[in-house]
């Protein structure tokens, strides 16, 4: 019994000798720290380039007499538009056979808007319009003369 006594002893004395050598302490024990999920976020993003102009249906340009020549007619409509690109415009106009004359369109203020919303004016005008060779009625209301196309490029 003693011989076990003395071993437990001995066991008891190296350890505490080999703990001391390599002294590990509680607030530098050794640990891995391994990533939890916590919370998901979806993500989104627009595919491709987009413009919208708003109302389209709605859109109608009317042509005004002008009060200094009685030969010219012209008349404006504000486009709002959203776009996630910045962009340029331009018009092109497409006379018909009612009111013979000179047609033309244009941007007074400017023809560029960038990401978001902007508004910009697009005007249609008849200069030499020659009343006496209208195809219409006079006093027909609201006779389509022209159509304004519009058409789009990134900048």
């Amino acid at each position: 019994m003693l011989k076990r006594s003395l071993v437990a002893v001995a066991v008891v004395a190296l350890l505490a000798v080999s703990v001391q050598a390599g002294e590990i302490k509680s607030h530098q024990w050794p640990c891995d720290y391994k990533f939890l999920e916590i919370t998901s976020i979806p993500v989104f993003m627009d595919i491709g380039w987009y413009m919208k102009i708003k109302d389209q249906d709605k859109l109608e340009i009317v042509l005004v007499q002008d009060a200094t020549d009685l030969h010219k007619f012209r008349g404006c409509v504000d486009l709002n538009i959203e776009s996630n690109f910045a962009f340029e415009l331009s018009c092109k106009i497409n006379k018909g056979t009612v009111v013979p004359g000179d047609y033309a369109c244009d941007f007074p203020v400017t023809n560029v808007g960038g990401v978001g919303a902007s508004t910009i004016k697009v005007c249609a005008q008849i200069t030499n319009a020659n009343l006496a060779n209208v195809t219409v009625a006079a006093g027909t209301k609201h006779v389509q003369v022209a159509t304004v196309k519009i058409k789009v490029k990134p900048i």
